[in-house]
C-alpha cells in the first residue's frame, strides 16, 4: 500500500473531493508504475484516475459506522508522535 494514501471515511469534517482525487492519483501511480505518464500514456492514466475517484467517493459516501467521527487534527498528532518513537 502507498504510504500517502490516508483514509478518508469516518472524519469531521468529512473527506473533500481533492482529498478523494488525490488518494485516487496515489493509487493509480501505484498500478501503473508511473509518477508522471508519458504522453502516450496520458489519457488511460488520467481516465483511470477518473474513474477510481469514482468509485473512492461513492465508497466512502456510502460507509456506515456506529463509531464517532475521528477528529483530523487529533489524529495528525497521534501520527506525528508515532513517528517520533519510530525514528527516535
Amino acid at each position: 500500500m502507498c504510504r500517502n494514501i490516508r483514509t478518508l471515511f469516518n472524519f469531521e469534517p468529512p473527506a473533500t473531493d481533492d482529498e478523494i482525487r488525490a488518494s485516487a492519483v496515489q493509487f493509480v501511480r501505484k498500478l501503473s508504475g508511473f509518477a508522471k505518464p508519458s504522453k502516450a500514456n496520458d489519457a488511460a492514466f488520467h481516465q483511470a484516475v477518473d474513474e477510481v475517484t469514482l468509485a473512492a467517493r461513492k465508497l466512502v459516501f456510502n460507509l456506515h459506522t456506529t463509531a464517532p467521527p475521528r477528529n483530523r487534527e487529533v489524529e495528525a498528532m497521534k501520527a506525528k508522535e508515532r513517528s517520533k518513537a519510530r525514528y527516535a
